[in-house]
């Protein structure tokens, strides 16, 4: 990829003399300046909440979109909302959260946010990192990996957790009003590093590859501004977004997400996942609040565990995904039927706790993955489980579901939250926005 912008005199200090902040404020100010053409082609691109737009073959969310014999596939990165929320779940995360250095100003800050705007934009149509490619004096714009692959339907959503907005970058005024620290909750265990951060990036794909592309070079252009805290890896979907898409099966081996919201489904989306007029800070409607849970499972012990128990404490039958009361996957499950006087969907079923009509109608938008951290030294068991991740207008749809959760359901048995973010994502860029004007105003 070639910058077709003429060059202007260089007045930079040579490679020798250039300290790496000043390498890293070069490398933005070409990437900014090799933002227009980008951003006219993805102009031509948007569609509606993340629609995935095909370009030279299909538009079906379920392709690899890696190889060279993959259809290239786009999810519109500018539009009322973020991508990768509504947008239909891709196989693949990487997950990542950043907290600011010290000494890092605010000019600095929003400096990086217009860089990553311009970087992500590009990568979500499958692009390099725009820059100077052929300047053998300074590391490449690009890390170069994701060459030759398709945009696997990348989609980048960004977060703010609630320390970025104390007095450090004259945010404080700014903060959305349900954004805090998420309260202790039953069960809990967390690490404090796998939790928290200043800042969140979520990019998902159907490529493993471009997905830990696009967190790579977001790092890369951070370097002296953020570093990173923690990072996740999901190597299978865990929810559908849309009924298109077959509901997947957790490393239980359950379907999971069968009653999740339906992304294309407005009414239900604005009830429950959007921020709307509610909200005081007008610069965070249209967003919504990401939590996101570490859930460690006790695997061994769950595959030593009798199909029976195991169906009960989901409540649903193992094969078909159907609940205890039905025999299709999505049947309705009915609380009240009773076999031999106890209820054919036990008291502490996941399904029983979780269901919205047996929570005043809460719902909030799952778009979790599975993960694996390899074996645990000391005991040889495998080391894998959830890496929750839900959208909703506020935390406290999570806390609410979470108390009722952690003190009864079955699955507590086998199940551990080792970490946990709360983070605030704002919404869609409208044409020539960029996330720095978006969130400082």
């Amino acid at each position: 990829m070639t910058d077709n912008t003429p060059d202007a005199p260089d007045i930079t200090p040579g490679p020798e003399e250039r300290r790496p902040e000043q390498a890293a404020a070069v490398s933005r100010r070409r990437l900014l300046g090799a933002v227009g053409a980008g951003a006219a082609v993805a102009g031509a691109a948007v569609g509606v909440g993340g629609t995935v737009l095909a370009r030279g073959g299909s538009s079906d969310a379920g392709g690899s979109g890696s190889g060279g014999t993959a259809k290239a596939q786009i999810v519109a990165f500018r539009d009322s909302h973020q991508a990768g929320i509504a947008t239909p779940s891709q196989d693949r995360l990487c997950f990542a959260t950043f907290d600011v250095t010290p000494g890092t100003t605010k000019d600095d800050l929003a400096e990086l946010l217009k860089t990553w705007t311009a970087a992500a934009e590009a990568m979500a149509l499958g692009k390099q990192v725009p820059g100077d490619a052929g300047d053998l004096n300074t590391p490449p714009d690009d890390t170069g990996e994701a060459v030759g692959l398709a945009p696997g339907n990348l989609t980048i959503t960004i977060g703010y957790g609630p320390s970025l907005f104390d007095g450090r970058f004259g945010l404080a005024g700014r903060r959305p009003s349900a954004l805090k620290v998420l309260p202790h909750l039953p069960k809990d265990n967390l690490d404090p590093d796998n939790s928290g951060g200043d800042l969140c990036v979520q990019a998902c794909a159907d490529d493993p590859q471009v997905a830990f592309h696009a967190v790579r070079n977001l790092r890369r252009l951070a370097f002296g501004t953020l570093v990173p805290r923690w990072m996740e890896l999901g190597f299978g979907r865990t929810s559908s977004t849309t009924p298109q898409q077959a509901t997947p099966r957790n490393l239980m081996g359950f379907k999971d997400g069968t009653r999740n919201i339906d992304g294309t489904d407005a009414a239900l989306m604005g009830q429950h996942v959007w921020i709307g007029e509610e909200e005081p800070q007008r610069w965070a409607r249209g967003g919504s609040y990401l939590v996101s849970r570490k859930i460690q499972m006790r695997l061994e012990q769950w595959d030593r565990d009798r199909l029976g128990d195991q169906q009960d404490v989901f409540g649903r039958f193992k094969s078909t995904g159907a609940p205890l009361t039905g025999k299709t996957e999505f049947d309705a499950p009915d609380f009240h039927a009773k076999s031999g006087g106890e209820y054919v969907i036990p008291t502490g079923a996941h399904i029983r706790l979780a269901a919205h009509e047996n929570n005043n109608g809460l719902r909030i938008l799952r778009r979790g993955y599975s993960y694996t951290d390899g074996i645990d030294p000391e005991t040889g068991d495998l080391l894998g489980g959830l890496f929750f991740i839900a959208f909703m207008k506020s935390p406290d749809q999570f806390v609410t579901l979470q108390r009722i959760l952690g003190r009864h359901d079955l699955l507590n048995e086998y199940i551990q939250h080792i970490g946990s973010g709360v983070f605030v994502t704002p919404p869609g860029l409208a044409a020539g926005q960029d996330w720095s004007g978006q969130l400082f105003g």
